[in-house]
């Protein structure tokens, strides 16, 4: 077969829950397409060391129209003309809306291949209510995409009822990951700078460092839990230093470890004695599902899908989100007792095991991206 041609269209390529799973489909494709990746923010392709050197893959940054600006038919002439050279255009988030509409306006004139949509989730600047002129550019923009792609219940229905997004177009597809290479013991020097003394309690997450991730509210709670308790945080991104300074703040940049992006979380999720979220914002984080394919009890904010996600017996430690004293004490129980630690981590393993495995999710993007190009040898499980 021919190689496909894809285009990515993304806010952001730094390593979020999005672009890890973008990455595990590029991947799984393999030699079956070429892909091309288009950076709303064109520095930000952290992500790009997660994909394996035998993809063919192309940042082409500058040299390609830009995903953010002043909305212009301009522009969306220039997204357009960019997109002929593709089979199949795939977006993410509302950063890359501009190319959804640029595809809507003109791709009946212009011939443009197909475009499918993805929504995970919200920034900052829509977590607590939707926008509803982002609602409104939405519901046009994405008229003629010829799918809709979203991991939770929540943004499901969100897409059925506020963007008026026909049922038939709109698929849910939860996340999922390879359970059985979580489960093994943490390579040595896989986590740069780790340190866990006797006694000492190992607090750990996987994020973008986002304002939407709320990670000093996380350095906070570790604080709060205690002199015994350490914070490790794999990810990049533009809040480092904000979250650098409240460690200084509360009194724990000695106990913080951020070694930056770190490319395979099965690697060293298995050296967390506690996974947490501490987001304002999510709707069916990766993040968790790692941890619990990595056997890890687990603490976190109560937002999107993350209450349904986990096994019911970790559910009374998703706490609400406004809750930092409750969220410091969820950890501070668990951080001393290691039996209940031990329960929920047989739990959430169980759980991610029976529900959130990779090989159907990989096979749902391809039978869907297959049969969007109207490319059955695409769609075709090797």
């Amino acid at each position: 077969m021919s190689k496909v041609r894809i285009l990515h269209l993304f806010s952001s390529f730094d390593l979020g829950g999005k672009e890890a799973r973008a990455v595990r489909l590029m991947n799984h494709f393999g030699g079956k397409a070429k892909h091309v990746v288009l950076s709303a923010v064109p520095d930000a392709i952290s992500a790009r060391e997660a994909i394996d050197r035998k993809i063919e893959v192309e940042f082409p940054g500058d040299t390609a129209p830009a995903l953010h600006g002043r909305p212009s038919m301009g522009r969306y002439r220039k997204l357009a003309q960019y997109m002929k050279k593709f089979h199949l255009v795939l977006s993410y988030n509302w950063g890359a809306m501009d190319g959804v509409m640029a595809r809507t306006l003109l791709g009946a004139s212009m011939g443009l291949p197909p475009l499918i949509h993805h929504e995970d989730g919200f920034n900052e600047d829509e977590w607590e209510k939707l926008n509803w002129k982002r609602n409104w550019f939405r519901t046009i923009a994405l008229q003629r995409a010829a799918a809709l792609v979203v991991p939770s219940l929540s943004l499901e229905k969100i897409a059925k009822q506020v963007w008026h997004q026909p049922v038939e177009k709109v698929y849910r597809f939860p996340n999922g990951v390879d359970v059985h290479r979580y489960d093994k013991k943490p390579q040595r020097g896989c986590f740069p700078g780790y340190v866990k003394r006797d006694g000492e309690i190992i607090v750990g997450t996987i994020a973008g460092l986002r304002a939407v991730k709320n990670l000093p509210r996380l350095v906070r709670a570790v604080a709060a839990a205690g002199p015994n308790f350490r914070l490790a945080i794999a990810g990049e991104g533009p809040e480092r230093d904000a979250i650098l300074a409240e460690a200084q703040r509360v009194g724990i940049a000695d106990r913080l470890m951020m070694p930056g992006f770190l490319k395979d979380p099965a690697r060293f999720v298995g050296l967390f004695d506690i996974f947490a979220l501490s987001s304002d914002s999510e709707q069916y984080p990766i993040s968790l599902v790692e941890a619990m394919a990595a056997a890890r009890p687990v603490v976190a904010t109560n937002v999107g899908d993350v209450a349904a996600m986990v096994s019911r017996e970790n559910r009374r430690f998703i706490i609400d989100r406004d809750d930092e004293a409750g969220f410091a004490d969820a950890l501070r129980e668990l951080g001393g007792n290691a039996e209940l630690r031990i329960e929920l981590s047989h739990a959430n393993y169980a759980r991610a095991l029976a529900e959130y495995g990779e090989a159907e999710m990989l096979a749902r993007y391809q039978q869907l991206y297959g049969a969007t190009m109207r490319r059955a040898d695409f769609a075709r499980q090797d």
